[in-house]
């Protein structure tokens, strides 16, 4: 199992007045090469949850195991190692620099890994070729479209060939045609055995996963298979706008 989350919570301000519980006694595990949709609206602890499965923070309590690996209690400066080794983030905001070239911004987390010149710019290269922008690669973001910055951002995602990436609105900024052709991308990553986990609160985007979990209020509240029908719909209905 790559992600075991068991009887997790997480808790702010925890018994005091101002409680809040973003996450209350929630188990959830995602195999290897899955493709998963994570839904909710706003405030219904969609984003703590992806936060403590992408090791950006850690639950008040229960147990976190990735790639059998406990990791719900490692300290934030250790979590750090795991997250760069193990996952791959793309934002709804793109979190490019805008004074870097396409190839920059990709190479950036490969010179934070200590990674040699040599062999990073050609995971580079190879990763921009990948998304179809290498012709691209000397641009600076506001010389990019708003979908070919977010390819960038998958670029830079799986570079270093990561097991999994996380999506969190991916296609938030985008238009129709261009988040089809990002969610394209997306499941040809996991067609190609990336686990994908995409994070959003928009039902129909989430039917391009294979499966959905929908959470609220803290608790899941459904997890389901999604037909190929309904995936091969939103795929379309973006090719045709």
């Amino acid at each position: 199992m790559l992600i075991d989350i068991r009887r997790v919570s997480k808790i702010y301000n925890e018994g005091k007045e101002s409680e809040v519980r973003a996450l209350d006694d929630v188990s959830l595990q995602i195999d290897y090469g899955e493709c998963t949709a994570i839904l909710g609206h706003s405030g219904s602890g969609k984003s703590t949850l992806m936060n403590i499965l992408g090791c950006l923070d850690i639950p008040t309590y229960g147990e976190y195991y990735l790639a059998d690996e406990a990791v719900s209690d490692m300290p934030l400066s250790k979590l750090s190692a795991i997250r760069n080794r193990q996952i791959g983030f793309i934002f709804q905001g793109f979190n490019l620099v805008q004074g870097l070239t396409a190839l920059e911004n990709v190479e950036l987390p490969l010179i934070y890994r200590g990674m040699h010149r040599k062999e990073r710019l050609e995971l580079c290269v190879q990763a921009l070729r990948e998304v179809g922008l290498e012709k691209r690669m000397d641009h600076r973001p506001t010389e990019l479209s708003g979908g070919q910055q977010q390819r960038v951002a998958i670029a830079r995602a799986i570079a270093a060939k990561p097991p999994i990436i996380m999506a969190d609105e991916p296609t938030g900024n985008l238009d129709t045609k261009a988040g089809a052709e990002i969610m394209k991308k997306l499941i040809s990553l996991n067609d190609n055995g990336a686990t994908v986990i995409i994070i959003t609160h928009d039902l129909h985007l989430a039917q391009a996963a294979k499966r959905i979990i929908t959470i609220q209020d803290g608790h899941i509240i459904g997890d389901r298979q999604v037909s190929q029908a309904e995936r091969d719909a939103v795929l379309k209905e973006g090719e045709d706008s």
